[in-house]
């Protein structure tokens, strides 16, 4: 553990006009807060915020960054507040703080629901501020050097995992490759400690038989490259165990059919050289077709820019070597804390962080905690390829991306907007997959919305997000619209007429925010109408009978317009209720079919006589059939079922009639009272977050 005068010390090295009363006060207020706290390993707990804040000097950060570093878990884990550190260390630091604080204290909230919370608040962050994820991932890279103290196997598996998914891959987002590789291979080893085990092994079983072959190799390229005239230092290095087990995952192959095992790094003293020196590599040993990449003409979204490329060397034995110049290698490593110059005002290095945008959209544009987890892992990893659109403006989205992804890229009013698309001229499916450096033109119309269907390609997290916020909204719309229908109808059965006053009244009983909210309520059936009347007119509901006292409509169906004593069915294809405009068909030798008016059978021109019906008064309950597409995931078919048995309606078939993953489609023939009852469990089931899309067929 650093000592208070080592700290300060690294500190002044770099920026000698550093305040040391202020990382004096800093280390000793982190040292009382936690007192006598203790780690999972035995240590004292100010060990962590101190640990974390010397990483952060090994990046040359500024005192603000060390300071909030030391002090970034006083408010999570001790009695002090962000109004106290305020006081004492100024608004900047309490801001970062605030940040870097995670929300554990809330325990209402499940463990999903915490993790996308604290997520939410670090992005919002970090948007503000890099220095806030700068030293969150600092503070994680100690958690996973001493996770292996924590003694519950569960909580050990849920850290590693974490990192793996969000931690690591913002790590490299943002460049930082040495934080990303430690944080990989330490998270491995808690996942699967067997293949870890057995890939450490293995390598360290070759180590000790090549005889020094790694130094060899980069002794031959050096050499190869010096007669050329360059002058450059070579580095060989084992591949990451993480990446050589995921290399094995992913070609399904064993160990020992990897042949590409060792990598080899040339620093070059300019731009030029890296091109000569690739040049040199390609003339000595044969190059690996498809395996090479210029990341310096085409930098990666994080600022890295370098060549790679793959040789054969001797007995068929590959190789992966990287080219790049002295700075190119400085920025690679530290990624985004070597572009911060705090000490020039604050500005922020150009192109680094654009991606942001995309989280803070995402951000703002997810329902739930699974969806925000799942968007925000989608945006951060980073299998990526390179599309134009017909200006040349460049954007960078995952392998698989396509149009609709790429039009959300450019702009979500585009995405939103988007009908059509040209790739490279030719006009192409909007599911159509890209291609590295295919231009793409989108079509787009402004009365056009996004689809449904489209999540069932889309791979961003922002273009999904942005699809199910403008679904949401649509559908929104849509149960408001019943819900208005059914509010006018809930108005008649009051004894007097009600004015924009009183409904303004009733919004605030019912302590909604807007008339909207209250629409949504009872188009969604969140409200019964009894709820709704008393609002509107208190006391009106007392002489009413308790809705769950009314016995089921055992009565028949009326139908005026017969012959009396003519006989007649419901038709099955259209499902008429009471509340339906119908028509009759005669059909000879079995009575009258009654039809719904837009029934599809109507307008097919059957030759038929017609009759004009009406319901009875006094008519009972009929059957309708209603269409849903729920999403495929455990107990979205219960929460449905639950639906109806709120609404009072018996289920009489239910029948899967298409499976099309994530979705399965379900035809439902329901018992109701009328096409209100009917209309209600609608609108219920698009309220629900299990269902994809209702409707009536």
């Amino acid at each position: 553990m650093l000592r208070q005068y080592e700290l300060v010390e690294r500190v002044k090295a770099y920026e000698p006009e550093a305040d040391e009363a202020l990382l004096n006060r800093a280390y000793v207020y982190s040292v009382q807060k936690h007192g006598t706290q203790k780690r999972a390993s035995g240590d004292p707990y100010f060990s962590h915020p101190i640990e974390v804040a010397g990483l952060m000097t090994d990046l040359k950060l500024d005192q603000q960054t060390i300071v909030t570093a030391l002090l970034h878990d006083t408010v999570e884990d001790t009695l002090a507040t962000i109004e106290e550190i305020e006081r004492l260390f100024g608004k900047d630091i309490a801001r970062l703080v605030d940040g870097v604080t995670k929300l554990s204290k809330i325990e209402v909230m499940t463990e999903n629901e915490r993790a996308a919370e604290n997520l939410r608040k670090f992005l919002l962050a970090m948007s503000e501020d890099l220095r806030v994820l700068l030293v969150k991932l600092a503070d994680r890279l100690h958690n996973m050097r001493t996770l292996h103290f924590i003694r519950s196997e569960e909580k050990r598996q849920r850290i590693a995992r974490e990192t793996m998914d969000i931690y690591a891959p913002l790590a490299e987002r943002v460049g930082m490759y040495e934080y990303m590789r430690e944080m990989q291979l330490l998270a491995f080893e808690q996942l699967e400690p067997e293949a870890y085990a057995t890939i450490t092994g293995r390598l360290a079983q070759i180590r000790s038989q090549d005889g020094g072959q790694v130094d060899a190799i980069a002794l031959a390229i050096k050499q190869a490259l010096a007669e050329a005239g360059l002058k450059v230092e070579v580095k060989g290095r084992e591949k990451h165990p993480y990446s050589i087990w995921r290399k094995m995952a992913e070609r399904h192959v064993s160990f020992e059919q990897i042949t590409d095992i060792m990598a080899f790094r040339v620093v070059t003293e300019s731009e030029v050289d890296c091109y000569r020196a690739l040049g040199v590599l390609h003339t000595t040993w044969q190059m690996i077709p498809g395996r090479f990449k210029d990341y310096i003409s085409t930098p990666k979204s994080n600022g890295y820019r370098s060549l790679h490329t793959a040789l054969i060397y001797e007995n068929s034995m590959r190789m992966e070597v990287q080219v790049r110049t002295r700075e190119m290698h400085r920025l690679n490593e530290f990624g985004l804390a070597a572009h911060w110059g705090y000490k020039q005002g604050g500005a922020r290095p150009d192109g680094q962080v654009g991606w942001l945008r995309d989280l803070i959209e995402i951000v703002d544009a997810s329902h739930d905690a699974d969806e925000l987890l799942e968007h925000t892992k989608l945006a951060i990893y980073q299998d990526r390829i390179f599309a134009f659109t017909p200006k040349g403006a460049l954007f960078q989205l995952p392998r698989g991306s396509t149009p609709v992804d790429f039009a959300f890229a450019v702009h979500t009013d585009l995405g939103g907007q988007a009908v059509g698309a040209k790739i490279n001229g030719r006009h192409m499916p909007l599911r159509t997959p890209l291609n590295n450096g295919d231009v793409v033109d989108i079509i787009k119309s402004e009365s056009s919305v996004p689809q449904l269907s489209w999540l069932g390609f889309v791979v961003t997290g922002k273009a999904r997000a942005a699809i199910r916020r403008a679904v949401r909204q649509k559908e929104r719309a849509e149960v408001a619209a019943i819900g208005r229908k059914l509010f006018e109808e809930i108005c008649e059965r009051l004894p007097s007429k009600i004015g924009r006053k009183g409904v303004r009244e009733a919004v605030k009983r019912l302590e909604f925010e807007r008339e909207e909210d209250l629409m949504v309520a009872i188009g969604s059936a969140k409200l019964d109408d009894r709820a709704v009347m008393e609002a509107l007119v208190p006391g009106s509901t007392s002489d009413l009978p308790d809705p769950e006292s009314w016995p089921r409509q055992e009565r028949p169906i009326s139908i005026r317009g017969l012959t009396p004593g003519m006989g007649f069915a419901l038709a099955d294809c259209c499902h008429p209720v009471p509340g339906d405009r119908i028509v009759g068909l005669k059909v000879p030798g079995q009575g009258v079919e009654v039809h719904a008016i837009d029934c599809l059978t109507l307008a097919s021109g059957v030759d038929a006589d017609w009759l004009d019906l009406s319901w009875g008064a006094h008519s009972g309950s009929a059957v309708g059939r209603l269409r849903a597409v729920l999403y495929n995931r455990p107990g979205t078919l219960a929460d449905m079922a639950s639906i109806f048995a709120g609404n009072r309606a018996n289920v009489v078939n239910l029948v899967l009639a298409q499976r099309d993953d994530p979705f399965h489609t379900y035809d439902v023939d329901l018992e109701v009272q009328d096409l209100a009852h009917l209309a209600r469990i609608v609108s219920a089931l698009r309220a629900s977050d299990a269902v994809a899309q209702a409707d009536r067929i």
